[in-house]
């Protein structure tokens, strides 16, 4: 199958959409399809308010219909709501042409905390972006009932994977500093709720690896901290392994793509009890979700890393590709 994958998110943004489409791609690929990557780097690009690391590629349909047309796709699915997925929405429109899309991160929630934009009106954007949409991808049970509360339509499950190879078991003496140590994994910004795990007094020693808007005035704040900018690969996989206690504080993410890297590698996590959680630690083996995310770090030094990997194991980016594949559907 000829798939055009539609996305204002793409390297060399560093988040769990990227994450995921990246697999994505190279998983597709290997089982046969033939993938079409729109991205913002076949377009000029803005910087994003209140995201300076992210571009915008505002009118950019006049050159993106021309890479549909030549790429002749079966199937198109817009993976982000932005303006290279609405370019593409209006297309499709255009021309009758069916598609898909995903709903992957609380934007709206987003914006408000960012910029103080107002979430109705977000909510309205993206119930209207979706409306169209023969499928609506969204990647946990709890999310997919909030959404038909909210009044969406057509939606199908299409949930998430792990690098079990890259994200595996290590030796702990990567960190030489005091242990325990509790990690956080992620974009260090005001959505992700991390001075919640930061005022937290917990022994040994706290980390926090990843970069954003917020790095410089929480490591002014919390000297102690460890903050280590971005990391990729096998650095990061090491970084990962070597943590005793991974601690997600986020209220607002979708599904925590970090928790299956962190459980993957052997390494328990503490979170609060919200639906990015809650879909992933579906067993109290792996990981402690309380209100106290004090309590839940703490506790969670005694789960058994094994149990951890084991689980982490369920979740191929084999079976969930398979499963997106599955919603697509044809654009004629």
């Amino acid at each position: 199958m000829r798939i055009a994958l539609i996305s204002d998110a793409w390297h060399p943004q560093v988040n769990g959409v990227v994450t995921t489409l990246t697999n994505t791609v190279a998983t597709l690929k290997t089982l046969g399809h033939e993938v079409g990557l729109i991205t913002p780097d076949r377009f000029k690009a803005y910087p994003w308010p209140g995201y300076p690391d992210v571009g915008l590629s505002f009118l950019c349909g006049p050159r993106l219909r021309p890479i549909i047309k030549a790429f002749k796709p079966d199937a198109i699915h817009l993976v982000t709501e932005g303006p290279i997925g609405y370019a593409a929405r209006r297309y499709c429109r255009e021309f009758g042409y069916r598609y898909s899309s995903s709903y992957l991160s609380q934007f709206p929630e987003y914006f408000k905390l960012r910029i103080g934009f107002p979430v109705l009106i977000s909510e309205a954007y993206l119930r209207w972006f979706h409306s169209e949409s023969d499928r609506v991808m969204v990647a946990t049970a709890s999310l997919e009932k909030e959404m038909h509360q909210k009044g969406y339509l057509r939606l199908a499950r299409w949930s998430r994977g792990v690098d079990t190879e890259l994200f595996r078991p290590r030796t702990k003496d990567f960190i030489k500093d005091q242990r325990p140590i509790f990690m956080f994994t992620g974009r260090v910004a005001i959505e992700k709720n991390i001075e919640a795990f930061l005022k937290l007094d917990l022994p040994g020693t706290k980390y926090v690896i990843g970069d954003g808007s917020n790095r410089d005035l929480l490591a002014k704040k919390y000297p102690a901290v460890r903050f280590t900018g971005y990391q990729q690969g096998e650095n990061l996989a090491r970084f990962m392994a070597a943590a005793d206690v991974f601690v997600f504080p986020s209220l607002t993410d979708t599904f925590g793509v970090v928790l299956l890297e962190a459980l993957a590698s052997g390494v328990p996590v503490a979170g609060y009890p919200v639906q990015s959680c809650k879909d992933v630690i579906t067993d109290e083996q792996v990981g402690i979700l309380s209100v106290d995310l004090q309590y839940a770090a703490m506790t969670a030094l005694s789960l058994n890393p094994q149990t951890c990997r084991r689980y982490a194991l369920e979740y191929t980016w084999e079976k969930c590709t398979q499963q997106f594949v599955d919603n697509l559907v044809p654009m004629v």
